[in-house]
Order: C-alpha cells, then structure tokens, then sequence
C-alpha cells in the first residue's frame, strides 16, 4: 500500500541562535538574582535590629554566612563540574524560594532568633551550591571571541542589582518586614525557572570530564581536556560509584592546584583579592568618613555615584575590549586606579567621596571583563565552576578582613591612611600588570582559539 506524503518534522534549531537566546536569559538570571540578594541582603541586618538585637549579633551572622560561602563554595563546586549544574542551580534556587519564603511567613509574627537564624543560613547555603554551579555556564553559552561581551552583560547585571537592590529593599521594608523577603523568594522561583529554560547543555560532556582529582594539564598542542584523558589515577566520576571523603577533597583541592599552577588564573587571582579587598576598606572607610550610617543620605549618594559609574563601565567594556586590546585596556585601567583613589587623601564630604567613587566604579568593571572573560577562556571545561569558587572564596577572604582593618585604621591613625594604602596597593598592581598581563593574556587567547576551550552553545566544550 504505498505510503502518503512524508510530513515535515519539526524545525531544526540554529544552535548559534540558541546559545544567544540562552546566554540573554542567563543575563537575566543573573539580574534578578542580584536584585534580590541585594534587597534581602540589606534588610536583614534591619530585621535582627528591629527585633531587638544588638549590632554585634548582626555582625557576627553577617560574618558567619560569608565563612560559610568560603568554605563551602570550593566543595559544592565538584558536583557542578561532574554533570550536576543545571540540577544543583535548579533545586538550588528552588530550595533557596522555600528557605526565604518561610522566612517571609515567621516574620509576619515575632520570630525568635533561632528560626531567623536557621533558614537565614539554610537560604544561605542554597545560594552558595548555586553560586558555585553557575560559575561554570559561561562557558557552554558562548563562543571564545564572545566572552568579554558575555562577561560584560552579566556585569551589567550586577550593577543594576547593586543599584535598584538596596532601595527596593528598604522601600519594601517600610511596607512590612516581610515583604523584602517574599520578593527574594519570588526572584529565587524566577532563578529556578529561568534556569530551566535554558535549552543548551550547561553540563560539562562526560568525555570531557577528569577521571582524576587532580587538575587536567593542557598538553604541547592545547588540547588537554577534550580527549577525557588524564595525569591521575584517582576514582572516577563517571562510573556510577560514590567516591570516597578523600576523593571528594581532593576534587576540590584540584580547583586551588589548577589556579596555582596556571599564570592567567595567578593574575586573576592576585587582582581580585587585592582589588577586592582594597575597595572594601575604602567603602567602609566612606562609612566612617561619612558619619558610619549606612542608610544617611550622605552614604547614599556615594553609593549611589559608584553604581550608576558602575553601570556606564560595564556597558563599554566589551566594545573598548574590541577596540583596544584586552592587554592594553587591563594595562590603561589598572594604570588609571591610583588617580582616583588618592584623590580621595584631599576629599571632603560627600561630593568629593562620591566622585572618587563614581571613578573607581567606572574602572573595575573594565577590568572584570577582561579578567573573567580570559579565567573562563583558560581554564578547562571540567574545572570551571571549582576554580571559580577558589578564586571567589579568596576575595571573599581579603574582603572580610577589611572593616576591622578599616576601624583599626581610622582609630590609630586617621581617614587618610586607607585612601593612602590603597593607592600604593593600586600602584602596585599595576606595576604587575605592566609586567605580567600582555605576555599572559596573548598567551591564552593563543591557547584559548587552538583548543576551543569556550563553549559555542552547540553542546561542544
């Protein structure tokens, strides 16, 4: 009986169109993520304060969530890099909407310090495993050549959060204490579903997978992970089998080896920490300059300033990458840091903070990109989410260690003293950078375009 007429199937999907379609919504991930951490991240110390606690057990609870960040991120981040990303940033998200939500409910009454605490740290937790796995999707969702632009749409991102977060946090706190609180677990719902969304596979491939703890080294032609071979000889993760306690810490251990051990990374690494921590005693510095009330309208409208040049640095970072180089746009960046963070040994009051600021928010994020967009590039596809973590948990670090530098500081010498330490600290870098960051940088985009280490939104790593 002779057949009918073959029906179409289904229109095939561009994977290049695709992988644009998905890395728009990861931006958008990223925003309303940012947006509501910001908003929540604000309110909370609010919310222990109005229930009668003291400054120092908000303090203390603040310290703690970041201690936790930095011990757990690193640790989080193997079951991203072995084929669980889209899941743990999903039930991440989700479980984080749950945590807050509740948090939401206790606190249409009085709740005691105990349950505030609880699932202020189990939300917590929940945005670290989602953190540490979305540090590796970057690089599924874009191309080699497109990751400054990528790196400066989730830049933008975060600007906007930094900016839009903390009013719309203390704006929803006058409504009720409990709205900032619905509106981040609602933001976690989007996270969850917006992840969903995403069509292009955000797991690393099984072929390309370490079957050993210890890093994947890239081989004389640049081709070091995509044959899934490997160094090691250590349990393996796509086996089925759980491995043992051991073998888990040394999975992590391999994200501090392959930072160590690559010159892009130590680069990164050295400017994030030292960058990261040097604006954080400067911020903090600003708070005591400016009265150390987070919510005057001085404070305000530095921060207000750093955003919105935050914001304009993050939009022509991928555009002046392009035109300039990414090692002479590090170079000219990192060169220009000192002019506006000494100027701030001669400000005074909130106009000259707020420019010194808005100047230094204008530069950091030209640095970011290029930063970020060449640590994604160089770093293998099985190790992104690991390095990331330990890269994170440092600046974590040399950022915690900042306000009580600032008050030491500020007490035994005076508001000048900061401003000087962190200019000689931004000279510093770069000198560095002059010396270090064009032959590094020229050598991973070099290895970067022979190997394909990027992402095409194809599924290829």
């Amino acid at each position: 009986m002779p057949r009918g007429p073959k029906r179409p199937g289904p229109p095939s999907v561009d994977p290049a169109a695709r992988a644009h379609r998905d890395l728009r919504i990861l931006w958008w991930v990223n925003a309303v993520d940012g947006l509501g951490s910001q908003a929540s991240g604000l309110v909370f110390p609010l919310l222990l304060l109005e229930l009668g606690h003291s400054p120092g057990t908000a303090g203390s609870l603040a310290g703690v969530a970041a201690l936790t960040g930095v011990v757990l991120g690193p640790l989080l981040a193997v079951p991203a890099d072995r084929g669980r990303r889209r899941r743990l940033m999903t039930w991440s998200a989700a479980l984080a909407a749950l945590a807050t939500g509740a948090l939401a409910l206790a606190c249409l009454g009085r709740p005691a310090l105990w349950v505030v605490v609880s699932l202020a740290l189990a939300e917590r937790l929940c945005a670290v495993a989602y953190e540490a796995a979305s540090r590796g999707a970057l690089v599924r969702l874009a191309a080699v050549e497109e990751l400054p632009r990528a790196a400066a749409g989730m830049q933008v991102g975060d600007q906007v959060s930094l900016i839009a977060g903390p009013a719309l946090g203390g704006a929803l706190f006058q409504l009720a204490r409990a709205v900032p609180f619905l509106a981040d677990a609602l933001t976690y719902a989007a996270v969850a579903l917006g992840v969903r969304a995403v069509r292009t596979p955000l797991d690393t491939p099984a072929s390309t997978r370490s079957s050993a703890p210890g890093p994947l080294p890239r081989t004389p032609s640049g081709t070091g992970i995509g044959n899934g071979t490997s160094t090691g000889t250590g349990t393996g993760t796509g086996t089925g089998r759980r491995g043992t306690w051991t073998d888990r810490l040394g999975a992590a251990k391999a994200g501090a080896m392959t930072v160590a051990a690559s010159p892009v990374l130590r680069l990164v690494l050295v400017w994030t920490s030292t960058a990261g921590g040097a604006l954080t005693l400067l911020f903090y510095t600003a708070l005591f300059r400016l009265g150390g009330d987070a919510r005057s309208a001085a404070a305000g409208l530095v921060l207000a300033a750093a955003g919105a040049a935050g914001l304009l640095g993050s939009l022509v970072a991928a555009p002046l990458v392009r035109r300039l180089g990414a090692a002479r746009l590090l170079a000219l960046a990192a060169w220009l840091l000192p002019l506006p963070c000494g100027s701030l040994v001669w400000a005074e009051g909130a106009i000259g903070w707020g420019a010194a600021f808005a100047g230094l928010s204008l530069l950091v994020p030209l640095i970011t990109v290029v930063l970020s967009s060449a640590a994604v590039a160089c770093t293998p596809v099985a190790l992104q989410s690991r390095t990331a973590s330990v890269l994170g948990s440092a600046s974590a670090l040399a950022a915690g260690s900042a306000p009580a530098l600032a008050g030491v500081l500020v007490t035994g010498g005076n508001l000048r003293t900061p401003a000087l330490l962190c200019t000689a600290l931004f000279a510093a870098l770069a000198v560095y950078t002059q010396l270090r960051a064009p032959a590094v940088l020229r050598s991973c985009a070099a290895a970067a375009a022979a190997d394909g280490t990027a992402g095409t939104g194809d599924g290829r790593g």
